[in-house]
């Protein structure tokens, strides 16, 4: 049966992967070599202009890492991947293989706060501008567009917002004006969303989050769909290319400029914790996702919070989309709000049991301030539209007993009596 007709719980088990011939291994190898070997002179020559298959050089690929991005493409139903060093290393490389100086790009402005920056203030140096628009509204892109727009960005699920977009209706805007839409899945992973299904052209991960699930390798990857003609005017650093590998230039120009000019290669012994990782990935989101919903509607009915913001809550905003687009499992991001930041360090002292600590995805549930992390340098206005304000505090649940996890945010909320 192909992989694309079996279950996701089977998929992140044996998608792309099987016994290795030689040695029956069921693992993922790890090959720890910084290059390799060619018998002659022809041979790494033919490999180094294209004309064989091979490995090189592990800053440009690597066979554990080629593995995981099989694995990767055959999860999200792509065309191929590209393994990054991190998420933001993945973010990084995309849009800098699609725009460059004078050009636009359009995103949610309710976006992870390293994500913001790095737009806002990093890419504005090398003269990349960057339009943050209302990230639930398809028609603020659409009145953002203009004539130098390489691409618009968007996350499945705001962080810490926690507000959705419609993706279907963004794509249609993109896909109007020959935009690649490029769809940042971290925080729902192809088990609860694949964004090809819903018009996404390019998905990007951060793999140190819940496909790891266990906090301890920092990665990224980023997908090409397969469905974006990468001969549009929009994308003509893309046209030489295309002219010659057609529908993989967009890899290409990773594979072979951008990630191996600036260097973004993930560590082979990441990559083997991370392909570990994900053969769990379905079963531990459905936990995360089923201790969220309880939690979040303990918390919506107690009177120590002011405000509880969940996509699975009924009262939530976007809860109408978020049920269309994660098929009834809504991540494992709540946001409590309790007025002020004095309030907020309290509870988030009081916890005994919830990690104190800047990462979201692991099987610890973890909690954080972000408005003094990381949404610290935004301004007042920024942080606003990023749904931060002083009295915020982001809960990421995690696989524990959720009896167990209310109990210690009882514990964190008594301080506040």
């Amino acid at each position: 049966m192909p992989d694309k007709e079996l279950h996701i719980d089977t998929q992140v088990i044996h998608a792309a992967y099987a016994a290795d011939p030689d040695t029956g291994s069921t693992t993922i190898p790890i090959h720890l070599s910084t290059a390799f070997a060619y018998k002659s002179a022809e041979d790494i020559a033919a490999v180094f202009a294209g004309k064989d298959a091979g490995f090189i050089y592990s800053r440009i690929n690597n066979p554990t890492t080629n593995l995981f991005e099989q694995r990767m493409t055959a999860l999200d139903d792509g065309l191929g991947a590209v393994a990054c060093a991190s998420g933001m290393a993945a973010i990084t490389s995309t849009v800098l293989a699609l725009a460059g100086q004078g050009d636009q790009i359009i995103s949610g402005q309710s976006i992870f706060g390293g994500t913001h920056s790095l737009f806002n203030r990093t890419f504005s140096r090398i003269g990349i501008e960057t339009s943050f628009v209302e990230s639930t509204n398809a028609e603020s892109y659409r009145d953002a567009i203009t004539d130098r727009t390489k691409l618009i960005f968007v996350e499945t699920l705001g962080n810490p917002k926690l507000d959705v977009p419609d993706i279907v209706a963004i794509s249609a805007v993109a896909r109007e004006h020959q935009i690649p839409l490029i769809v940042d899945n971290t925080a729902t992973t192809p088990a609860l969303l694949k964004p090809k299904t819903l018009g996404a052209d390019v998905v990007i991960y951060s793999t140190s989050k819940y496909l790891n699930g266990h906090g301890n390798a920092i990665g990224g990857l980023i997908l090409d769909c397969g469905t974006f003609d990468w001969s549009s005017p929009r994308t003509t650093y893309l046209h030489e290319l295309h002219a010659r590998v057609r529908h993989f230039a967009f890899l290409a120009s990773l594979r072979t400029h951008i990630c191996r000019d600036i260097g973004t290669c993930p560590s082979p012994f990441n990559v083997f914790l991370t392909a570990i990782g994900i053969d769990s990935l379905a079963v531990r989101m459905e936990r995360h996702c089923d201790n969220s919903l309880k939690i979040a509607r303990a918390l919506s009915e107690d009177a120590r919070v002011d405000e509880v913001r969940y996509p699975g809550l009924e009262s939530h905003s976007d809860h109408a989309v978020a049920k269309r687009q994660f098929n009834e499992r809504y991540g494992a991001l709540i946001t409590l709000n309790v007025g002020t930041r004095e309030r907020a360090f309290a509870v988030i002292n009081g916890v005994e049991h919830i990690q104190r600590l800047a990462n979201l995805g692991d099987a610890k549930s973890l909690i954080i301030h972000p408005a003094s992390t990381f949404c610290r340098e935004a301004s007042e206005d920024e942080r606003t539209a990023m749904g931060v304000n002083e009295g915020l505090i982001r809960l990421a649940v995690g696989i524990e007993h959720a009896d167990d996890i209310l109990d210690d945010l009882d514990r964190g909320l008594k301080k506040l009596n």
